[in-house]
C-alpha cells in the first residue's frame, strides 16, 4: 500500500512556482499528510506560505493579478545590487498572510538562501517568514539582496535549486520533488502560445531602460567574433539557466526522489504572475503524471 506521509521539496523558477499549488492541492486531495517543506526562491514562498496555513488566500490574490497589477509591484531602485528592491512586493504578501514566524508552523519549514559574501548556502528554519522568503528570491542582479546577519543574501537557487538534499527522512514517509525548470517537455503541460506571435522579449528586457537595451541589443564588433551567438539578454538568462540546470541534475542524480514531478522551463516566463490559473493548473496535471509514473513503477 503507499505510504501517505510527504516530504515536499520545492524548487525555484520565478512565476512558474505557482504550480507548486496545484501540487499541494492534489496531494491534499489523495490524502496525502505533508511532513516536512523545504523550499528555495518561489519554491519557499509557496512552501512557506501554505506551512503557514494560508495557500488558500494567497492563491485567491494570485488568481487577481493582471500584467499590470504586477508590473506595479515592482519597485525600481536601478542600484548597482540589482533594479528592484522587493519591499512593495513583499509588504503585500504580509497584507494577504499577516505577519508570520517560521518556529510557529506546524510543519517543518525550511528555506533556502545563499550568501554571496560567503559563498555557502542558508538555511532559515526559524524566525521571520518574509524576511527569509525576501531572501531566498532575490535573483542576483535583479533584486538587490537582503543584508542580514553579516550576511549578503541572494536567491538559493545560485547553489541549490532543488535542495532535496536537506530532507529529515521519516522512514513511513516518500519524497516528493518538484522541479519547475525542467528541460523534459510534456505537450500536454504547456500553456497555449500565440502561433502568430514573432520575437517576444525576455522578463526582464521589458524592465530595463531604453538606454541599456540599445547597448545590449548592439551587433558585436569586427573584431570581437566570438560574441555573435548571444546578447546580454541571451547571456543574463542562459547563464542562470544552465547553472540552475547542471546543480539540479546534481541533486536529483545523489538524492533520488521517490516522485519527481516536472515543470517546462518553457511553460512561462520568470514574472508571468498573471498566468497564476493556467500555472496551478499545469502543477495539477503535471502531478498527476508523476503519480502515474510512481505507481507504474510500483507495479499497482
Amino acid at each position: 500500500m503507499m505510504k501517505k506521509k510527504v516530504h515536499l521539496v520545492l524548487g525555484s523558477g520565478g512565476a512558474r512556482g505557482i504550480a507548486h499549488i496545484g501540487v499541494i492541492e492534489q496531494l491534499e486531495k489523495e490524502g496525502f499528510e505533508i511532513v516536512e517543506v523545504i523550499g528555495c526562491s518561489m519554491g519557499a514562498v509557496v512552501g512557506g506560505i501554505y506551512c503557514a496555513g494560508q495557500l488558500s488566500e494567497y492563491k485567491e490574490w494570485l488568481f487577481t493579478l493582471t500584467k499590470k497589477r504586477v508590473f506595479e509591484l515592482l519597485d525600481f531602485t536601478f542600484t548597482g545590487q540589482g533594479f528592484v528592491k522587493g519591499e512593495r512586493l513583499f509588504s503585500k504578501h504580509m497584507e494577504v498572510t499577516g505577519p508570520q514566524h517560521i518556529e510557529d508552523f506546524k510543519i517543518p519549514f525550511t528555506a533556502v538562501a545563499t550568501d554571496m559574501k560567503h559563498n555557502e548556502e542558508v538555511y532559515f528554519k526559524e524566525g521571520d517568514l518574509f524576511k527569509a522568503l525576501r531572501a531566498s528570491v532575490s535573483i542576483p542582479g535583479i533584486f538587490t539582496p537582503v543584508v542580514y546577519d553579516g550576511k549578503v543574501l541572494v536567491d538559493g537557487g545560485v547553489l541549490n535549486p532543488l535542495p532535496i538534499n536537506l530532507v529529515n527522512k521519516q522512514d513511513d514517509a516518500i519524497v516528493v520533488a518538484v522541479d519547475i525548470n525542467s528541460r523534459t517537455i510534456i505537450e500536454e503541460l504547456l500553456l497555449k502560445r500565440n502561433e502568430k506571435e514573432v520575437h517576444k522579449p525576455s522578463w526582464f528586457e521589458n524592465l530595463l531602460p531604453n538606454s541599456i537595451k540599445e547597448l545590449a541589443r548592439s551587433e558585436p564588433k569586427e573584431d570581437e567574433p566570438e560574441k555573435e551567438s548571444f546578447n546580454l539578454f541571451e547571456l543574463m538568462e542562459s547563464t542562470f539557466s544552465f547553472t540552475q540546470d547542471q546543480l539540479t541534475k546534481v541533486m536529483i542524480e545523489y538524492h533520488q526522489p521517490d516522485i519527481l514531478v516536472r515543470i517546462p522551463r518553457n511553460t512561462c516566463d520568470t514574472f508571468e504572475f498573471h498566468k497564476a490559473r493556467d500555472l496551478v493548473n499545469v502543477g495539477e496535471r503535471a502531478y498527476k503524471h508523476a503519480m502515474q509514473e510512481y505507481k507504474t513503477k510500483l507495479g499497482h
